[in-house]
């Protein structure tokens, strides 16, 4: 199949959508051109000369990154008038700018990095990387997971019987364009790296024939002289490429994707000023709640491209995101709601909204609803969890998520809704490994709504009133026999202890070598 291409515009209303240091979208990329789809131009010899000035009148314009035409109707606009089997040849294409992650790094959070012990307790982290392009109403998820990474290769029966039967390996999913997906996966994990304190991983399926393969975060061009079927991931870079593996009957694949592309972070999980929060609080830092939860980058500007089903998508300053699992396994019943694109609101806006029934630690089998919401609205962030006040949720098995919460100074209140069917996606899990799990899409309707808090708990002054058709959902686990409501709240002696400053970063840095992994 030959690829198209798709390309953002780069012209200077663009740029000045994103002048500021925040994320998400006033009218839907209002200011920004439309994506020009780059298929085969087939004029008349008589005409060629007249099509390519009329195009490079065009360029110069508008300054696309990428200037060739759809149609034989779109070409006649631009001066064409006959067509003929030609070819017009991309010239030029966005490029994005590798830059190594430097120390200390501005927007951090904790647990950015690779939370494996060495131990050889049941544990799994998993990663998640959004790239929407509003123009075409299309988004990509890049999904990575490792699993029981203490048995590198596919246990033997010995070690079965030493510590019971686990489930190994490292994945690599994508949810694309139009729901189409792809997956590869590797029951050996010999070849996977993590950064102990920063995010930062890879996994290489295949190295290139007498290459090693990587074990830290390389140049890109590097990389693809190590690796054939792979990828590797930083807050700043990420490229890969991977060709499903033949697993996957029930939802429409691709055979590879390609992609490189380089991310600006805006947002991470807290006020941009200010020092960046734990998504769960300190106790994170403990094996107390399993599992654990990090939204690593609530907001950032992402700029490359991507091959994918036999076309090219370019894009510039597009918004993404990013966020992160580990413990033992994925709650036995959960739900989400992630979006960067809206519509009707004088500034930027990124939500991350969820829920789940997770595991209390022990011996017994406990399970409690935990939920929140967070959003980042002009540079401020605004945090509604069980330790500072209540969240409430209704969810559907599909098709309609509720959730609304309040704090002592603030009540929002959100609905998404979604006629697509959804696709189901894979996740860790006790049972059967890496599974069907799950189902997403990224074609939710939602609507957010903020309001100040009066003394007396009443809604005040509306802060936000935004819409989006971008919205990112999620159901997972079960049993999802009916709707799911649920309220969650914090015991007040742990609501008290969850809201007492801790810089557990701060603490551990005194004694670096006591500071555990992935911190």
């Amino acid at each position: 199949m030959e690829t198209s291409f798709y390309s953002l515009s780069s012209n200077s209303s663009y740029k000045h959508c994103f002048r500021s240091p925040q994320v998400g979208l006033r009218n839907v990329f209002i200011d920004s051109r439309a994506v020009i789809r780059v298929q085969r131009i087939n004029a008349a010899k008589s005409c060629n000369r007249r099509l390519f000035r009329a195009l490079k009148e065009h360029r110069c314009q508008r300054n696309p990154r990428i200037f060739a035409i759809e149609s034989a109707t779109e070409a006649e606009a631009v001066g064409s008038s006959t067509i003929e089997k030609r070819e017009i040849e991309i010239v030029e294409s966005v490029t994005p700018v590798y830059l190594p992650t430097p120390p200390n790094r501005d927007l951090r959070t904790p647990h950015s990095g690779y939370h494996f012990d060495g131990s050889t307790r049941n544990f799994f982290e998993g990663w998640y990387f959004k790239v929407s392009i509003p123009e075409r109403r299309q988004s990509f998820c890049f999904m990575y997971s490792v699993e029981n990474p203490a048995f590198r290769k596919k246990m033997t029966r010995w070690e079965e019987l030493q510590h019971g039967p686990r489930f190994t390996g490292v994945g690599a999913q994508i949810l694309g364009a139009d729901d189409k997906y792809i997956c590869q996966y590797t029951d050996e994990s010999h070849n996977f790296w993590g950064s102990r304190h920063e995010l930062m991983l890879g996994n290489s399926f295949i190295a290139q024939k007498d290459a090693q393969p990587p074990y830290k975060e390389i140049p890109p061009k590097e990389f693809n002289q190590k690796v054939l079927e792979g990828f590797q991931v930083t807050p700043l870079w990420h490229q890969g490429f991977i060709r499903d593996d033949g697993r996957t009957d029930y939802v429409d694949i691709v055979k590879t994707a390609r992609w490189e592309y380089s991310t600006r972070p805006i947002y991470g999980w807290g006020n941009v000023e200010s020092k960046q929060k734990s998504t769960a609080g300190w106790l994170a830092a403990f094996p107390v709640f399993e599992p654990h939860w990090q939204i690593c980058m609530s907001g950032g500007l992402s700029t490359g491209w991507i091959e994918w089903d036999g076309e090219r998508f370019e894009f510039q300053n597009a918004p993404s995101y990013s966020e992160k699992n580990w413990g033992g396994a994925f709650p036995r019943k959960w739900f989400w709601v992630q979006c960067n694109v809206f519509k009707g609101g004088s500034g930027e806006v990124a939500l991350t909204a969820a829920g789940g029934l997770r595991k209390l630690s022990g011996l017994t089998e406990n399970f409690e609803n935990a939920a929140l919401i967070g959003i980042h609205y002009g540079g401020i962030f605004y945090e509604f969890v069980p330790w500072n006040g209540i969240v409430d949720f209704e969810i559907a098995p599909w098709g309609h998520w509720h959730i609304s919460a309040e704090n002592e100074t603030h009540k929002v209140e959100l609905e998404a809704t979604t006629k697509d069917p959804g696709t189901t996606l894979r996740a860790p899990t006790m049972e059967a490994g890496l599974a069907p799990a799950c189902k997403d899409t990224c074609f939710g309707d939602l609507r957010l709504q903020l309001w100040e808090r009066r003394y007396n708990g009443s809604k005040g002054k509306m802060i936000l009133d935004v819409t989006s058709n971008m919205a990112a959902l999620e159901v997972g686990g079960g049993p999802w026999f009916n709707t799911w409501k649920g309220k969650t709240s914090t015991p007040e002696i742990v609501s008290r202890a969850l809201n007492i400053p801790v810089d557990v970063e701060g603490l551990f840095g005194l004694v670096p070598l006591l500071k555990p992994p992935g911190l």
